[in-house]
C-alpha cells in the first residue's frame, strides 16, 4: 500500500489514550489529542495562506515542540518540510530557502534578525515566528495562535506515499543538497511499522498499525539529544511519533550531558538518539564525575548514526548502567540501514565493526561486487526505499543515485571492508579519502584510533599536499583537559595498531574541533588549519 505519514498520524492519534503524552519539554507536556488537534489547526492555516500540496516549508528552529507540531501539521496538509540549519550563515540560509522554493518559514524568536534581512528577494509568502520571549517581529504572525485555536479536527485532504520531505544535507562540498524522501519510502527504510512491542513484525496496512497501537497502548518515551534539523534526530523522532510515542526535548541551546541525564531521570525516557562521541563523551564524563547520581532505570537504547561511536566510550557507559543497549546505525541522509552494530554488557563490538542491513551490497570501483574477506574495499550501495534524488540537481543525482546490474542503488560514498563473516568495516567517506604514496588512507580509521589514547578527547584527519607523499597523512587533536600534547607518543600509538603507511606524519593540537550541532566534521576548516599551522599551499 501507499504509506503516507498524515495518514499514520490520524490513526496513531485514534489508537493511543488521549492523555498519552506525545511531546515533552521542559515543564510542557502536549498530549495526544492535543498534539493532534494542534497540528491539524496549524496545517488548516498554512493551506488557509494560499500553500498548496506540494509546497515547501522551511524549519529555522532548535529542539522544541513546535518543530514537530509544525512537520505533522505538514505530512497532514500535504506541504513538504524543509530543514534550516540555524548555525547557517545568511548566504548559506538565503540559498536553502531559495533552492528549496519555500513558500512559508517557520523560524524561532532568537533568529528574527536574521530572518528580516532573509525576506528581500525571496518568494517566501508567510513568516510565522514561534514565541521564545523574544519580541514579535512586525513581519511575521504568531505561531501559537495559528496553532492553538480553531478547527482541531482532521483534515481532508489529498495525500499519497510519493509526498515528500526534503533533508538538506551538507556534505563535504559544495552548498546543501536537498534529498528527496518520498513518505512512503522513508516509512518503510525507518522499518515500516516493525518493533519489539508487535514481535518486529510489519503491519499489512493502516488498519492493522492502528489496532496494533490500541491493543498495547502508548509507546516509548525517545529524546533526540542531537537537532531535530539533521536525519539522526528527525528520523528518530519521526519513527517514535508515528509509533505512537513521546518525543522528549532538551531545553538548553547547547548541548549539556546534566541536563539530559536529568531529563531522563525525570521524565523516564526509554531511548536517546546521539551522534557519536561528540555526545557519548560529555554524557560518560557527567556520570563519572557524579556516579550514582542519577537513576537511569528506564533507559533500554542509546542509539548513533552519523559519527562512530568508539568501544571505550560504549564500555565506559555500560559500567554505569549495565542494562542499555548501545547501538551504531550506518546510514546516512542518502540512505537509512546499511548496517548496524550492537554492544551490551554480555559482550563488546568492534568500533566500525556492522552486521550488513538487508538491501545492501558493496561495489569495488569496476561495479563488482565485493567479495566477504577479500580485503578489497569498495562502497556501500543500498537498494529499495531509498530517495528520488537531490531537488533541482541531476548531475548530483546522477553521481550519488546509481544502476547497477539493472538495480537502482543509493551511493553516498562510504567505503568499507567486507570481512570473512559478512560484516562490515567502515573506513570511511571517499570524498576525504587520502592518497598517500599510491596508498589509500581512510580518516575516519586513523581517528578512531587516536581517540583511544586517554590524552585525545576528539580527533580528525586529513590530507595535506607533499611533494614526497602526495598527500601527508595530518592528524588534529582535542586533548583531554589538563593534558599536553605529545605528538611523538600519538603517532607510536597509531603505529602499534595500523599499518605505517596510516600513521599522521604530524599531529597537531586545536582548542576546539568545531564539530556540527549533529557531531558531523568540518574536515574543510580543519584541513585549513593545519595548512595555516604548518604553512602548506
Amino acid at each position: 500500500m501507499s504509506w503516507n505519514m498524515g495518514d499514520i498520524l490520524d490513526a496513531v492519534a485514534g489508537a493511543v489514550p488521549a492523555d498519552a503524552p506525545a511531546l515533552i519539554y521542559g515543564e510542557q507536556t502536549r498530549s495526544w489529542s492535543e498534539f493532534d488537534a494542534r497540528s491539524n489547526a496549524l496545517a488548516r492555516q498554512l493551506l488557509a495562506r494560499g500553500l498548496q500540496r506540494g509546497d515547501k516549508v522551511a524549519f529555522y528552529l532548535r529542539n522544541q515542540p513546535a518543530y514537530l507540531e509544525t512537520l505533522a501539521a505538514c505530512f497532514k496538509a500535504g506541504l513538504v518540510h524543509v530543514n534550516v540549519n540555524f548555525r547557517y550563515r545568511e548566504e548559506e540560509l538565503r540559498y536553502i530557502l531559495e533552492n528549496s522554493d519555500a513558500r512559508a518559514v517557520v523560524f524561532a524568536g532568537e533568529f528574527a534578525e536574521v530572518a528580516d534581512k532573509l525576506r528581500s528577494g525571496l518568494d517566501v509568502g508567510t513568516w510565522i515566528q514561534v514565541d521564545d520571549g523574544a519580541p514579535m517581529a512586525g513581519f511575521a504572525e504568531s505561531y501559537e495562535e495559528l496553532a492553538a485555536p480553531g478547527d482541531g479536527s482532521a483534515l481532508d485532504v489529498e495525500r499519497s506515499g510519493d509526498d515528500l520531505l526534503l533533508l538538506y544535507t551538507g556534505g563535504t562540498t559544495g552548498m546543501p543538497k536537498g534529498v528527496m524522501w518520498p513518505q512512503g519510502d522513508l516509512w518503510e527504510a525507518l522499518g515500516g511499522g516493525a518493533s519489539a512491542a508487535n514481535g518486529n513484525m510489519r503491519p499489512e496496512d493502516l488498519a492493522a498499525h492502528r489496532s496494533g497501537i490500541a491493543e498495547r497502548g502508548a509507546g516509548p518515551r525517545q529524546l533526540p539529544a542531537c537537532p531535530l534539523m539533521h536525519g539522526t534526530g528527525l528520523f528518530t523522532a519521526i519513527g517514535t511519533l508515528l509509533g505512537g510515542g513521546c518525543v522528549v526535548t532538551l531545553e538548553s541551546p547547547g548541548f549539556d550531558p546534566d541536563e539530559l541525564w536529568g531529563v531522563v531521570e525525570k521524565h523516564g525516557v526509554n531511548s536517546l538518539a546521539i551522534v557519536g562521541d561528540a555526545f557519548a563523551k560529555p554524557m560518560l564524563r557527567a556520570l563519572d564525575e557524579s556516579p550514582g547520581r542519577y537513576r537511569l532505570d528506564s533507559l533500554q537504547l542509546i542509539v548513533s548514526s552519523g559519527v562512530m561511536f568508539s568501544t571505550e566510550v560504549k564500555r565506559g557507559i555500560l559500567g554505569h548502567h549495565p542494562p542499555v543497549m548501545l547501538v551504531d546505525s550506518f546510514g546516512s541522509s542518502e540512505a537509512v540501514g546499511f548496517g548496524s552494530s550492537v554492544m551490551t554488557s554480555q559482550g563488546e563490538v568492534k568500533t566500525a565493526r556492522f552486521q550488513i542491513g538487508e538491501h545492501v551490497k558493496v561495489f569495488s570501483e569496476r561495479d563488482e561486487e565485493i567479495a566477504p574477506g577479500s580485503g578489497e574495499p569498495g562502497f556501500v550501495a543500498r537498494s529499495g526505499a531509498i530517495p528520488l534524488g537531490y531537488y533541482k540537481d541531476a548531475e548530483k543525482t546522477a553521481q550519488t543515485f546509481r544502476t547497477i546490474g539493472g538495480v537502482r542503488y543509493s551511493i553516498p560514498g562510504d567505503w568499507c571492508r567486507v570481512e570473512l563473516d559478512g560484516t562490515l568495516t567502515l573506513l570511511g567517506r571517499g570524498s576525504v579519502c587520502i592518497n598517500t604514496a599510491g596508498e589509500k588512507v581512510y580518516p575516519e580509521e586513523v581517528e578512531e584510533v587516536l581517540k583511544t589514547h586517554p590524552d585525545v578527547d576528539d580527533a580528525l584527519v586529513v590530507g595535506l599536499a607533499d611533494d614526497r607523499w602526495g598527500q601527508a597523512v595530518t592528524g588534529v587533536v582535542q586533548l583531554a583537559e589538563g593534558a599536553r600534547l605529545d605528538e611523538d607518543g600519538l603517532r607510536d600509538h597509531v603505529r602499534e595498531r595500523l599499518a605505517g603507511f596510516k600513521v599522521p606524519k604530524r599531529v597537531l593540537r586545536i582548542d576546539r574541533l568545531g564539530r556540527a550541532a549533529n557531531g558531523k566534521a568540518d574536515y574543510a576548516a580543519v584541513t585549513e588549519y593545519a595548512r595555516r599551522e604548518l604553512a602548506v599551499d
